[in-house]
């Protein structure tokens, strides 16, 4: 609950949390009433003073000041940057205070010390920064019960006389730490990166930014790479979720809104609230038992969709982990849950990285997948090695991106990465059906001739000329 000065001026001095209810002066105000006779009371005094969502809030607050709220409760408070803590002695009682600011009061026993904003847990931070008088911290219960103790000094209470678990250990379990684990040798091979270093420097980047995309031409792998790095950090596909982005897309598709639905048994369309991809994920990752496990979503092809349209106010989010918003449809207060991560592709053939808003690249870290540099350049060779193939796809495929200037448009291995590619004449089918129209589309309108300049014939003159 936020007090402004009153935290200082009377909360903490005088021992007790306080609502304003300025104009909730009648008798039957009392502890334990329901919201619906709040509700009659809050229409009847606040009518020509509130507006109709005001007055909703009212009655939710005065609800929980009056009856949800009981001694023995905890209750926070901010004032300068600090946290504070105490608990409820007592029950609530209506009085008129001198400025009007302090109607409805409960008795509060306030620990004597506060704890720094800047050093709560993530998850604490959002929920403190919502923007009510009173705010429900149930869910982060165990977080807060632990504020100001050490690891140590829980273990040793976790443990009663009897041997038997109490609250301590649901303190430790909401403590347990958010882990990626370090990418080895094995799936460096699994994924035919050249260096586990490579997928390391990846984690940690996840690790530090949470959103990353994977940039480059077309067929580099970008979308293989994201679900298996995604699935090996997660601990399995069930903590993946992968979308996929274009034009029409937008913010209902991705995170909620209205949509029609049939009632099964009436047979009648209705607009309901529907929860996206998004909201699914991160209510899936915030639920009990899930948070210290990283769950991730895929967004596929993130650049051919209107972003600042799909993310709405979750863009603001994606920077301030540590803060809610209030959402456009449910209008509940929604924070993105500290061990959900986002992966993006983007195709630089569709467009460049360079046009992609000042927003977005503040908000991700953006790894190259290109066939100048590795992983992706030795893939192809590695990929044959392992099978015992021949050198020639990769070295015909060497030989065609040197001829291609403009880097977004070279060619990736995947291409080349197919068993039907190395079947009797799979490699001409290959490079007649989807190699050469991808170049022809680069050099549209410029006359080159593509089948001379990147036929197989021209590149095999180069790799194995004929003997003189």
């Amino acid at each position: 609950m936020s007090g402004a000065d009153l935290v200082q001026q009377m909360w903490l001095p005088e021992g007790r949390v306080s609502l304003a209810a300025t104009r909730l002066r009648r008798d039957g105000v009392e502890q334990g009433m329901s919201k619906d006779s709040l509700r009659g009371f809050v229409d009847e005094d606040y009518e020509a003073t509130a507006s109709y969502s005001q007055r909703t809030r009212l009655v939710e607050d005065f609800h929980i000041f009056l009856s949800r709220m009981k001694p023995g409760d905890t209750v926070c408070s901010l004032s300068g940057g600090v946290l504070y803590i105490g608990e409820i002695t007592g029950n609530a009682e209506q009085v008129e205070s001198e400025d009007g600011r302090s109607n409805l009061r409960r008795p509060v026993e306030w620990q004597s010390d506060g704890h720094p904003y800047d050093e709560l847990p993530e998850e604490l931070q959002q929920k403190l920064s919502v923007q009510h008088d009173v705010a429900d911290l149930s869910s982060v219960q165990a977080v807060v019960d632990g504020l100001g103790l050490s690891n140590e000094e829980l273990a040793d209470e976790a443990q009663d006389a009897r041997g038997e678990k109490n609250d301590e250990t649901l303190v430790l379990a909401a403590r347990r730490v958010l882990e990626l684990p370090e990418p080895g040798d094995e799936l460096a091979r699994d994924l035919l990166v050249h260096d586990a270093a490579w997928l390391r420097e990846v984690r940690d980047l996840l690790w530090d930014e949470r959103q990353l995309v994977f940039y480059g031409p077309p067929g580099t792998g970008k979308t293989y790479l994201a679900q298996k790095l995604a699935e090996f950090l997660g601990g399995g596909p069930e903590q993946v979720k992968l979308v996929q982005f274009h034009p029409s897309y937008s913010y209902e598709d991705f995170f909620e809104g209205f949509r029609p639905q049939e009632d099964p048994e009436t047979r009648q369309v209705a607009f309901r609230l529907t929860a996206g991809p998004l909201r699914e994920l991160a209510d899936l990752a915030s639920s009990e038992g899930n948070r210290h496990v990283p769950h991730f979503l895929i967004i596929d092809e993130i650049n051919r969709a209107n972003l600042a349209k799909v993310f709405g106010e979750l863009y603001f989010l994606l920077e301030y982990r540590n803060r809610s918003v209030r959402l456009t449809y449910s209008g509940d207060d929604f924070a993105l849950p500290p061990n959900l991560f986002v992966i993006g592709t983007m195709n630089t053939a569709d467009r460049s990285i360079a046009l992609v808003d000042t927003a977005m690249r503040r908000r991700f870290a953006f790894v190259e997948l290109s066939p100048r540099t590795e992983p992706t350049k030795g893939m192809l060779r590695r990929w044959l090695a392992a099978d015992e193939r021949g050198t020639e796809p990769a070295d015909l495929l060497d030989e065609l991106n040197r001829r291609i200037s403009d880097p977004d448009f070279q060619v990736g291995p995947s291409y080349l990465m197919k068993p039907g590619v190395h079947r009797a004449g799979g490699l001409e089918r290959t490079w007649r059906t989807k190699i050469l129209p991808l170049l022809e589309e680069y050099h549209y309108g410029e006359g080159v001739k593509v089948e001379q300049q990147y036929g197989l014939a021209s590149l095999r003159d180069v790799i194995a000329p004929p003997p003189a």
